[in-house]
């Protein structure tokens, strides 16, 4: 497995994001098919393709606003979109001339990205990283006027999940875990060519 790479529950149409809220944004999500007040595009919003990642930083959606954990199915020119146009959160001399080039391309992106230690079941971390992406404000009004097709609520897998892994039943708790797989190995080549901010 690299280092870096974009690992998700995708097909042919879509890709699997996930997002954890307090009830009353995700009921009306949930019943809009996309968000709306008191959802506000104008702020900053974080996607995150790990299903487990999600799980580490909602606390098995136990986290207070972050009691309800959404699967939320955007498109993959959304997704593109959003690569294409993003700049890493932070500084890397590996990647920018200098801090102020950084600063100059963060300012001009709509979209960030950091990378973060994946988690495992018991959400420690791992060698390898997933991907966090910030849509700013025109991302954001992208993703949920044009890239949103259908939003589940996942919370109720999220504390099986959980219960089955403070049972110590790993095995099945494995098996209830979203499919997720790199992401440039989709068959179309919807990626091909991509480069994405690898720190």
């Amino acid at each position: 497995m690299n280092e870096r790479e974009i690992r998700a529950r995708f097909d042919n149409e879509t890709v699997t994001v996930y997002q954890a809220y307090g009830h009353e944004i995700a009921d009306r999500a949930l019943a809009a098919g996309t968000f709306v007040a008191p959802f506000k595009p104008d702020r900053m919003t974080w996607i995150k393709p790990s299903f487990l990642w999600m799980m580490y930083r909602s606390g098995w959606a136990t986290k207070s606003q972050q009691e309800r954990v959404l699967a939320i199915d955007i498109t993959h020119d959304g997704l593109r979109w959003a690569l294409e146009n993003s700049c890493l959160s932070h500084y890397s001399d590996r990647v920018h001339s200098s801090h102020e080039a950084w600063r100059a391309q963060l300012a001009a992106s709509p979209v960030r990205v950091q990378w973060d230690p994946e988690r495992d079941l018991w959400l420690r971390p791992q060698p390898h990283r997933a991907i966090q992406i910030g849509l700013g404000p025109e991302a954001s009004r992208r993703y949920v006027d044009e890239w949103i097709v259908r939003i589940r609520d996942v919370t109720p897998l999220a504390h099986e999940i959980h219960a089955l892994v403070q049972a110590g039943d790993t095995t099945t708790a494995t098996t209830r875990l979203p499919h997720e797989r790199p992401l440039l190995s989709l068959g179309r080549g919807a990626y091909r060519g991509l480069e994405i901010p690898r720190a």
